[in-house]
C-alpha cells in the first residue's frame, strides 16, 4: 500500500498574506518543495496529514476539512468529475489501516494567520516544550509508545489549538428540556412529519405565506432552503422569519457556501432573537452546478460539522468562536444531513457520528425511494448507538414528473429510484400525478415500521399541494 498519494491541486498552493522573516520563507520553500510532490500539499499551514491518512484533504475542491460532502458520485468529485474525491480515498485507506475511528475527530478550519506558512519549526517548537527527553524515553510506567508520546504532546497540539480543541467524543446538550417544538414532538416519541416550502424567487411574501399556511396543520416544522443547488431565492432567514410570524415552525437551513465563520454566528444569534431556534447545518452546493456566471469555487471556510461545533458550543458553553462570552445563550435545536446509500453504510456512518458528536441532534436524509434500501445503514447506526442520541428524518418526495424522476435518477448523488418504480411511473400515463402521490404513501407506512426511524422529512420539489393528501393517507 503506497504511503504517498500525490493528489492533483484544485488551486495552486498558498501565499503567506504577508512577508515572513528570511528563514521561515526558506524553510517553507523546503516544506512545499518536499510536501507538493509527496502529497499534493496546498501549504494550508494547517496540515492535518497524521489524522487523514497522509492524504491531504486540501485536494478537495470545497476545502472541506471534515469530509466528505455529500457530492461523490462512484468515488467521484461531483464539481471536477475527472478527480477523485479526497475524502472518498482518505476514508478507504482509513479503513485499510484500521484507522478509521481517527476520523471522528471534529477537525478544526484553517487559521488563514498560517495558511502559505511551514509546519514543521512548529512541531519543533512543540517538542522542545516538551522536552526531547519526555518524547524520545517514554516512561515504561506510562506504558506508552513514543509515537502516543508524539501524538499527545507534539501532533494534537498543533492539530487542535486552544481555540478549537477538537475531539472525537460524543457531547450531549448541555441544556434543560427541549429547545424548539419540534425538539418537544421528536421526544415525545411520536412519528414525526416534516415538510419544505421552496424560497420565493421575488421580494413578495404572498405566495410564501399561501404555502405556509396550507402545510401548517399537517406538519411539526417547515424548512425553508439556503440557496439550494446554489441558486439565489429569498433567504432562509427571511422565510424563517415569515413563518414565524405565521405561527409555524421553521427550520433555518445555513449553507457554508455562502458563510464565514463570522456571519454564520451572526446568523444563529440574529435568527434565534427572532424565535428561529431549529437549524440546519448544510455544507451547501458547489457553484459548479449553480447558473451562470460562477461564484467561488475555491474554498468554504466552514464546513457542516465545524458549524455544528461552533453552535452547541454558543449554546453549552456560551463563547463565540474567539471566545467571548455570550450573555444571553441561543436556545437551538441542530441538524445536519445525511445521504444514507452515498457509500458503504459503515463509512457513511462514521461521517454521520462525526456530526452527532460535534452537535447534531437530527439527521434529515437526503431523497430516499426504496425504504429496504436503508437497512444496512439504519443497522450500523443502531449499533454505534446513533438514534439514541440523534433523530432520524428520512427525505421521501412525490415526484411530479417522469423527467423530474429520471434527473434524479441520473444526475444527484445518493439518491437512486428503483426500476419497479420508474416502471410504474412510466405506466401511469394520466394518472401519473395520483400514482407519485400512491407511491409515496406506500414509503412513509413502510418507514414507519422501520427501527432507528423517527420521522419523514418531505420534499416536494415546488409540489406543496400534494403534501397534505400524502400526510393524510398516510398516517390514515
Amino acid at each position: 500500500m503506497a504511503l504517498f498519494t500525490p493528489l492533483r491541486r484544485w488551486q495552486p498552493a498558498f501565499r503567506p498574506f504577508g512577508r515572513l522573516p528570511v528563514g521561515w520563507r526558506l524553510l517553507a520553500f523546503v516544506e512545499r518543495a518536499v510536501k507538493g510532490p509527496l502529497f499534493g500539499c496546498r501549504m494550508c499551514g494547517n496540515c492535518l496529514l497524521q489524522e487523514t491518512a497522509f492524504i491531504c484533504h486540501m485536494a478537495c475542491p470545497k476545502g472541506i476539512r471534515n469530509g466528505p460532502c455529500g457530492g461523490v458520485k462512484n468515488g467521484y468529485c461531483y464539481v471536477d468529475p475527472t478527480r477523485k474525491c479526497a475524502w472518498y480515498l482518505i476514508y478507504e485507506r482509513s479503513e485499510r489501516m484500521h484507522r478509521e475511528k481517527k476520523l471522528l475527530e471534529v477537525l478544526p478550519p484553517v487559521d488563514w494567520d498560517r495558511a502559505g506558512g511551514e509546519t514543521w519549526a512548529e512541531v519543533i517548537r512543540k517538542v522542545r516544550e516538551a522536552g526531547p527527553g519526555n518524547i524520545f524515553l517514554p516512561s515504561r510506567r506510562r506504558g506508552m509508545s513514543m509515537g502516543a508520546v508524539l501524538e499527545e504532546k507534539v501532533f494534537r497540539p498543533i492539530r487542535q489549538p486552544d481555540w478549537w480543541q477538537g475531539d472525537a467524543e460524543y457531547h450531549p446538550p448541555a441544556v434543560d428540556g427541549p429547545q424548539s417544538e419540534l425538539e418537544k414532538e421528536l421526544r415525545s416519541g411520536r412519528f414525526v412529519i416534516t415538510t419544505e416550502v421552496m424560497p420565493p424567487l421575488g421580494a413578495a411574501t404572498d405566495r410564501l405565506t399561501e404555502k405556509i399556511n396550507l402545510v401548517k396543520p399537517y406538519v411539526t416544522a417547515i424548512n425553508f432552503t439556503d440557496g439550494s443547488s446554489a441558486v439565489s431565492r429569498m433567504s432562509s432567514a427571511a422565510c424563517s422569519a415569515v413563518a414565524v410570524s405565521l405561527g409555524a415552525e421553521p427550520v433555518m437551513q445555513i449553507s457554508a457556501r455562502d458563510n464565514n465563520r463570522n456571519s454564520l454566528q451572526s446568523q444563529a444569534i440574529g435568527a434565534n432573537a427572532l424565535g428561529v431556534r431549529n437549524i440546519l447545518c448544510l455544507s451547501g452546493d458547489s457553484p459548479r452546478v449553480g447558473l451562470k456566471p460562477r461564484g467561488n469555487l475555491n474554498i468554504i471556510d466552514v464546513d457542516s460539522v465545524q458549524m455544528l461545533w461552533i453552535l452547541r458550543r454558543m449554546r453549552d458553553e456560551g463563547v463565540y468562536l474567539d471566545g467571548r462570552e455570550i450573555k444571553n445563550r441561543p436556545r437551538l435545536f441542530l441538524g445536519a444531513a445525511a445521504a444514507p446509500l452515498l457509500q458503504k453504510p459503515e463509512l457513511q456512518v462514521l461521517r454521520d457520528m462525526k456530526k452527532v458528536n460535534a452537535g447534531a441532534q437530527f439527521l434529515q436524509t437526503n431523497l430516499v425511494f426504496d425504504p429496504d434500501s436503508l437497512d444496512p445503514w439504519l443497522e450500523s447506526l443502531r449499533r454505534e448507538g446513533v438514534p439514541e442520541r440523534a433523530f432520524v428524518l428520512i427525505g421521501v418526495s412525490p415526484l411530479k414528473s417522469l423527467r423530474l424522476a429520471r434527473y434524479l435518477n441520473d444526475n444527484i448523488p445518493g439518491v437512486t429510484i428503483p426500476d419497479r418504480t420508474m416502471r410504474r411511473l412510466a405506466d401511469a400515463g394520466d394518472g401519473f400525478a395520483e400514482e407519485s402521490i400512491r407511491i409515496t404513501v406506500e414509503n412513509i407506512r413502510r418507514l414507519r415500521e422501520k427501527s432507528g426511524v423517527h420521522g419523514v422529512h418531505i420534499m416536494p420539489l415546488g409540489w406543496e399541494s400534494a403534501v397534505p393528501r400524502i400526510i393524510e393517507q398516510a398516517m390514515a
